[in-house]
């Protein structure tokens, strides 16, 4: 009976274990790939039932710690995004997030919605003052705004104001958009007002931190 060689034994048991590894590798990226493709599609799913339940929060899968508030539209880009709840690691993973330390969407104040710069908020470097921007809400209401005007603000020195009656829209992301790294602090900045004027009595009540200012989405 032949048996192999030690040395060959030993080549045999690499050759298993990297084809091993490989296998390993890639089944991890189908699964990366699996969540990409399907995330979107339970996102939206939650959204349409979030509109036919009249505004209940729905999550898009059972363990998400985030959910659907609202649909952006920015027509002139041809752009449309599902804002989630929160602007953590994981919301901003899935989409762009509202942030919860801002006012409430289409209230009172100032509200924050924040996105990375290379994926769901890459069009803000093409935005520009006069575009108009649409929010639909929960429970089906479509606010319309007009974009005034952006800038680059350091987040490190700067802190956000929610305080006051006037309602106002900041999409936030990172900057520069091209960069190598992100975490810097840099945000670009694109703030918008409503086109109607809405009565003071009608609007909702803001944020009930106690402080009156909130932090930039990471």
């Amino acid at each position: 009976m032949f048996l192999p060689h030690p040395g060959e034994r030993g080549r045999r048991v690499i050759i298993w274990c990297l084809l091993l590894v490989a296998l390993h590798q890639l089944g991890g990226a189908a699964v990366i790939k699996a969540k990409a493709w399907l995330a979107p599609i339970l996102i939206q799913q939650a959204w349409q039932q979030t509109l036919l339940s009249g505004g209940e929060a729905v999550k898009p899968w059972p363990w998400a710690d985030t959910w659907p508030v609202a649909r952006l539209w920015v027509p002139a880009l041809a752009v449309e995004r599902l804002v989630l709840a929160g602007d953590s690691g994981n919301a901003l993973a899935f989409g762009p997030g509202h942030a919860r330390a801002s006012a409430v969407l289409g209230s009172a104040g100032l509200a924050v919605i924040g996105g990375h710069r290379d994926t769901h908020f890459a069009f803000l470097s093409n935005i520009e003052p006069g575009h108009r921007i649409q929010l639909e809400l929960p429970g089906g209401e479509q606010r319309h705004y007009r974009v005034r005007a952006s800038r680059i603000v350091d987040a490190s020195a700067e802190t956000l104001s929610h305080s006051g009656v006037s309602e106002r829209l900041l999409l936030v992301t990172c900057y520069p958009f091209d960069a190598l790294r992100a975490g810097g602090p840099l945000r670009y900045v694109v703030s918008a007002s409503p086109e109607l004027t809405v009565p003071r009595e009608a609007l909702v009540a803001v944020s009930q931190h106690n402080s009156d200012t909130c932090c930039w989405p990471d």
